[in-house]
This record gives C-alpha cells, structure tokens and sequence, in this order.
C-alpha cells in the first residue's frame, strides 16, 4: 500500500515556490519585452550602426544563465549595492530574455515585405506612420509565437535563481525531497506544476493567435 510524509504544508509550500516562479517570469518578460521591441527595431532599422549593440546582447546569449546569475551576484557584493536576491534574478532574466527577444523583433520587422512599405509611402503615409500602422502590426502577429516560446524558456530558466538563494518551486522542491526522501513524488508534483503553467501560457497565446486569424 502506498504511503508518504508529504503534508498539505508540503503542497503549499510548493505553490509558493510556483508563485516566485511566476513573479520572476513575469518581470524578466516585461523588461525583457520593452527593451527588446526597443533594441529589436534599432536592429532591424540600423543594422550597421547598432553592432555594438548586437556584441553586447550576444555576451548574454552566449554565457550559461547559471554563470550569469552567480558573476552578476558576486559584482553586486564587491560593488556594493544593497539589492536583494529576487531583485538580481529579476534583472538577469530580463537582460537574457532582452538579448532573444531583440532577434525575435528584428526578424518580425524583417519579415514586413518591402514592397508593402513601399506601397503604404506610395500612398502618402509618413515614415512613422508606416511604422505604426503597417510594420509593428505585421512584426506583432510574426514574432509572437517566438515571443510565447521564450517566456516558456524563460520560466523553466528561473530554476537557476536557486544558486543565488532565491526559493522558487524546484528549490522549494528539492528543500522538501531533503526532509522526507521521496523525490519521485515530490518532484513529480512540481513537474506536474511547472506542467499546468507552461500550459496556461502556450493555450493563451493559441488563443489569442486564433483571435486575430479570426479577425483578417
């Protein structure tokens, strides 16, 4: 007969880790989405000026997370600077969710024809309204799948904040696996979590996918 020491407490205990991981994703993906449409269409629009830009963001693309994570904790002790760890967390993820969503931006713009363009200047529209109203619309619906794709990266990726002391759901996880010793259940469930989250997210963007297929 089956039998275990995992307690409502545990489970709970688990949800609030699942509720760190939602807060991380959801900073890092709102700094990362802001400043990549920002850097994404300087990519796009200054291909030859904005190479150093395009260094910078690969150093974030090419380095580990982990070794992110523990270079930008350790600066920010030699530094000085009274951040907490959640804060650093916040910040890396945002930098690395930056570094991909610049790219996924810039193949959006990219992928606008430029006979359309030509066409919407043909017709009297200024440079920004052709931005505004035929360009970003277009890049939206293009890069949108990439963008889904990398906030469901990004969430699986927090798992690393537990090298910096942050207690998400898998060191939320493993901190009950050392108490009672049943790591299949126990890891079992988070996965089972981190399941249900990933699934959220990706039928949410089906369905809003499906809604402007809908509209055209």
């Amino acid at each position: 007969m089956f039998t275990t020491t995992f307690t409502w407490n545990d489970f709970l205990f688990l949800l609030q880790g699942a509720w760190v991981t939602i807060l991380l994703t959801l900073a890092a993906m709102v700094i990362g989405t802001l400043s990549g449409v920002i850097c994404g269409l300087l990519r796009a629009m200054l291909p030859r000026s904005t190479v150093p830009l395009s260094w910078f963001l690969d150093i974030f693309r090419s380095v580990p997370l982990l070794i992110q994570f523990v270079l930008f904790n350790a600066l920010k002790s030699i530094v000085g600077l009274e951040w907490s760890a959640f804060s650093v967390g916040c910040i890396v993820l945002g930098i690395y969710a930056t570094a991909y969503c610049t790219e996924i931006v810039r193949g959006g713009v990219l992928a606008v024809p430029p006979t359309l363009r030509r066409a919407s200047r043909s017709l009297g529209l200024t440079y920004w309204q052709d931005l505004r109203c035929i360009v970003l619309p277009i890049a939206t619906r293009v890069a949108f799948p990439g963008w889904v794709g990398l906030t469901l990266s990004v969430m699986k990726d927090t798992a690393l904040v537990m090298w910096i002391g942050i207690i998400e759901l898998l060191r939320a996880s493993q901190t009950i696996v050392t108490r009672i010793d049943e790591p299949l259940l126990v890891l079992g469930i988070a996965g089972l979590i981190y399941y249900v989250m990933s699934l959220v997210i990706a039928r949410l963007g089906a369905l809003l996918e499906t809604r402007w297929q809908e509209n055209d």
